[in-house]
């Protein structure tokens, strides 16, 4: 976090810019565009109910499980350091 010679507000600052770029993630995530019938991945059929609450979706439940668990790993810590907590 913000700290030493820092500015008034810059703790929230970077809180802000953290949750910002969470969003920014999630929403490029996001699946765009028609959903497919089959998953592209191992091409088993998507449900229709699927298909018309996830528009654009484009895996299977087993397939998207798997690579939310690969990400969900890689977003365990904050990236977003300052350099003065970095210093210490």
């Amino acid at each position: 976090m913000a700290g030493g010679w820092s500015r008034d507000g810059a703790v929230q600052d970077q809180i802000d810019a953290s949750v910002e770029d969470a969003i920014n993630q999630a929403r490029a995530r996001l699946p765009k565009g028609e959903s497919l019938t089959h998953c592209e991945e191992c091409d088993a059929i998507i449900p229709q109910a699927r298909r018309e609450a996830t528009p654009g979706v484009r895996l299977c439940v087993k397939c998207q499980e798997v690579i939310d668990r690969e990400n969900k790993a890689s977003h365990l810590f904050n990236r977003r350091g300052s350099k003065d907590s970095q210093l210490r």
